[in-house]
């Protein structure tokens, strides 16, 4: 799955709260490792789905208030919002497998520790064609131990 290069430059050359609705699978992906290498969602942030923006918004929301009624303890998003599995910062992140899956296209985001290789770990980006373009939109992050980006945020307040 070899991307474009010059197309890669471009993406990372766009402002961050743009995001170039025409790019591969493959190159969303890699946007998206950037971002976590980063840390520096705001690409991907402007690419969602509006049903994940407004579940991203109302765990945002709550988040805020808990922060505001106890702000010397750590809110449930105290990590910022959970896009991969573990909060730990990864220093590797590359695309991996691409397949597609009920109308979806999934995205695998490899995770790597240079100094604890045991550590990798794979996640996976559910990507759906937005409606009339060709463009993609981020409709969830499939987590390891059977657990997604939608499921810790549905959870993240219960109490």
């Amino acid at each position: 799955m070899k991307t474009s290069t010059l197309a890669l430059a471009a993406l990372f050359l766009l402002p961050t709260t743009t995001f170039a609705a025409d790019f591969t699978p493959a190159e969303f992906g890699a946007a998206f490792c950037k971002g976590s290498i980063d840390n520096d969602m705001s690409a991907i942030e402007a690419a969602l789905t509006p049903d994940l923006a407004k579940v991203i918004a109302e765990a945002e929301a709550k988040n805020a208030e808990i922060q505001a009624a106890a702000p010397d303890e750590k809110p449930p998003l105290g990590d910022g919002l959970p896009w991969r599995s573990w909060p730990d910062y990864a220093d590797g992140c590359e695309v991996g497998d691409i397949t597609e899956d009920a109308g979806k296209t999934l995205v695998e985001i490899r995770y790597s520790f240079a100094s604890s290789p045991d550590a990798n770990y794979a996640d996976h980006l559910v990507l759906i064609p937005a409606a009339g373009s060709d463009s993609w939109q981020l409709d969830d992050v499939n987590l390891i131990d059977d657990m997604s980006l939608r499921s810790i945020l549905a959870g993240a307040f219960d109490q």
